[in-house]
């Protein structure tokens, strides 16, 4: 019941400053269009040379899963992502659960941007061990987040730009490489004889995280113009734009290289297919474009994390005197930064292939969920039951959850035990803070807050 003498908090509203083309390049940005060459060589080899129909099962999947995203913020145009829309749809304690799987991606995606930087300048310097490279990003992007040193507004715009100039030069001395030389048809490249349906479905699985980019996008609905129309149209611009970028990327990677049993390193696989493609240069101007990346790309997700903790840590639902404490003179949450840090160092005995699959568990739980949250809002709450509105909020959004969940089951058995054991401490820990379901769960915040302009405040009640 609310209590008659406390006053309400008015709720800060962020600046709606974003447009289509805007809530795009972000989209695009997050995804990081060469993150194809991140697990090249694993999902190639695991999938048996059947690397471009793995990247169209998954899209298939991850289109019917956008649709869902776009009928959510339609529906809630609010910050939050699959954590909002579950906690929305199912009530708080479901929600809470949606929300500490998608904080298994959160906590991992810097873990594996540490790793791909470390694999890719010990091949370029091989006398460094990988694991100095690893130590010394790691140093350097944590100083500069609990210092406090932004990046400048139009980086990610300049990356992105850099990142479609490489890849220009590689489709264009790609298609030179095989000019006059026997190649595979098209048949063979897209699905050769050597795979079957249970590798393809496992690679589908783990190429998962490469969409979600998507997800990201879909936090932007309190800075967009007309979210509910912007929002659902960057989200499938950025799916299905994405998704076919990877699969063309695949597809000339498989003619320059079709050889995948014969990568020098499979996680470091994707120099094997540039170098084939274009030789040293190709090699150097390659490292530089996906080094800078992922640069950027760490700064920004280990910056979001750590304010997800911190925020989470200011309200009680993590120890406040770890997580929901500022840096005295920085006005950082360096605690949380450097709790994030020290699990990232994980990275050195998960190996690529696991923390992946790890981070397309927690994407395919937040994806499911979102599928389901669909058909629980509008058609059994909003009880929206037209034979058009049982196609749109009720059929298409159940075969989002028959293609998530066949993913799902797809993934290695030792990633499915680690990361069902993550959701089992989730809820082991909810039922601490609810005192066994007698109190309403904590709020998760699932967006990056501002720590420097927001003063701490004694833990919410919940």
């Amino acid at each position: 019941m609310p209590s008659a003498t406390k006053p309400v908090e008015s709720s800060p509203s962020l600046k709606r400053v974003l447009g289509l083309p805007s809530a795009v390049v972000f989209g695009l940005s997050y995804m990081l269009p060469l993150t194809v060459f991140t697990t090249l060589g694993i999902a190639n080899v695991l999938t048996e040379g059947n690397l471009p129909s793995a990247y169209l099962v998954t899209l298939v999947a991850m289109v019917f899963t956008a649709l869902s995203y776009g009928h959510m913020v339609k529906a809630f145009p609010i910050s939050g992502s699959a954590y909002t829309f579950s906690r929305r749809a199912f009530g708080g304690h479901i929600g809470f659960l949606a929300g500490w799987a998608l904080l298994l991606d959160y906590l991992l995606l810097p873990m594996v941007t540490y790793l791909v930087i470390g694999i890719y300048l010990n091949a370029a310097f091989p006398a460094i061990p990988l694991w100095v490279f690893f130590v010394a990003s790691l140093v350097l992007v944590t100083t500069l987040n609990i210092i406090g040193i932004r990046l400048l507004a139009g980086v990610n715009v300049g990356l992105l730009v850099f990142q479609f100039v490489f890849l220009g030069f590689f489709v264009f001395m790609s298609l030179g490489s095989i000019a006059g030389v026997d190649v595979p048809n098209f048949a063979d490249v897209f699905f050769n004889d050597q795979g079957n349906l249970t590798v393809l479905l496992a690679g589908a699985a783990l190429l998962c995280f490469s969409f979600l980019g998507f997800d990201a996008v879909s936090t932007l609905a309190e800075e967009a113009h007309e979210p509910r129309k912007t929002i659902p149209r960057a989200i499938l611009i950025v799916t299905v734009f994405g998704g076919l970028l990877f699969i063309a990327l695949a597809m000339i990677s498989n003619l320059v290289f079709p050889d995948f049993t014969a990568y020098t390193s499979v996680d470091a696989a994707s120099l094997d297919v540039v170098a084939a493609a274009g030789g040293e240069f190709l090699v150097n101007f390659f490292t530089a474009a996906y080094v800078a990346g992922c640069v950027a790309s760490v700064l920004a997700s280990q910056a979001t994390v750590a304010r997800i903790l911190f925020a989470m840590g200011r309200d009680g639902v993590l120890p406040r005197r770890v997580f929901g404490k500022l840096h005295p003179r920085f006005r950082t949450p360096a605690g949380a930064i450097l709790v994030v840090s020290g699990i990232s160092l994980l990275g050195l005995a998960l190996g690529l292939e696991m923390i992946s699959l790890l981070i397309s568990f927690g994407a395919l739980v937040a994806f499911t969920m979102v599928n389901l949250s669909v058909i629980k809002h509008y058609v059994v709450d909003g009880r929206r039951r037209t034979p058009k509105a049982m196609l749109v909020y009720g059929l298409l959004p159940a075969i989002g959850v028959a293609l998530t969940l066949w993913l799902w089951t797809s993934l290695s058995p030792n990633a499915l035990m680690v990361g069902i054991g993550w959701v089992v401490v989730g809820f082991i820990y909810l039922l601490g803070l609810t005192h066994f379901f007698t109190k309403r769960p904590p709020e998760l915040d699932m967006r990056e807050v501002e720590p420097e302009e927001s003063p701490e405040r004694e833990p919410v009640a919940h």
